[in-house]
């Protein structure tokens, strides 16, 4: 299928912002309006190779794999929301108008759409790991790192971007099975099957 190949490639995007959106914050990488703009789109990517992911494992995954992808879908739209308005709103506010909206309505939503994160990482790596369509130990880099990772205002800072980088790692190991299971679909296409002489 086309679309394994298509939510591969943003698996490995998605992998390589998270590395670059952890650097940023480490200091590695300079704080530049590039590395602020292509921030959001760690999530956005993630939420297309999880959908090519699900589409991989469905058969197999059976309703829990589709809650979990529903949750977790949820939880990295909701992520890509709030690192729009922390990359492209907040900077432009005040500091008091930042710190009353975060106690307010706005900072619960943000912290329900954490919880629907975890939750739906979680529910979908069960999912993943029983369809046994996936790699298990890149499914559980993905769930181990994306728990901090989901938590950016509860956990230190260094255990939330180390948590990116694991679960970066996890996305594209998961990416590269994505996109091998491309080939493996188109190979037996060619050919006459092997060990079948063809009748005349």
């Amino acid at each position: 299928m086309r679309v394994y190949r298509v939510t591969g490639a943003a698996g490995f995007v998605c992998a390589l912002l998270l590395v670059v959106n952890s650097a940023r914050r480490a200091g590695f990488v300079p704080e530049t309006a590039l590395t602020h703009a292509i921030a959001p789109f760690a999530a956005l990517t993630g939420l297309l190779a999880i959908t090519g992911i699900y589409l991989h494992i469905r058969s197999t995954a059976g309703g829990l794999g589709l809650g979990g992808y529903v949750l977790n879908s949820a939880g990295l739209a909701g992520a890509f929301a709030i690192e729009y308005i922390l990359h492209f709103v907040f900077p432009y506010l005040g500091g008091g108008t930042v710190s009353a909206l975060l106690a307010g309505s706005t900072g619960r939503a943000f912290l329900v759409t954490s919880v629907v994160l975890v939750i739906g990482v979680l529910t979908f790596s069960v999912a993943a790991v029983r369809s046994r369509a996936m790699p298990v130990v890149a499914v559980g880099l993905y769930a181990a790192g994306m728990i901090p990772g989901s938590l950016r205002n509860v956990v230190p800072l260094p255990v939330y971007l180390g948590g990116l980088v694991v679960a970066a790692i996890g996305v594209a190991w998961m990416a590269a099975h994505l996109w091998s299971a491309q080939e493996e679909s188109v190979a037996p296409a060619h050919g006459v099957r092997r060990g079948v002489r063809p009748t005349a």
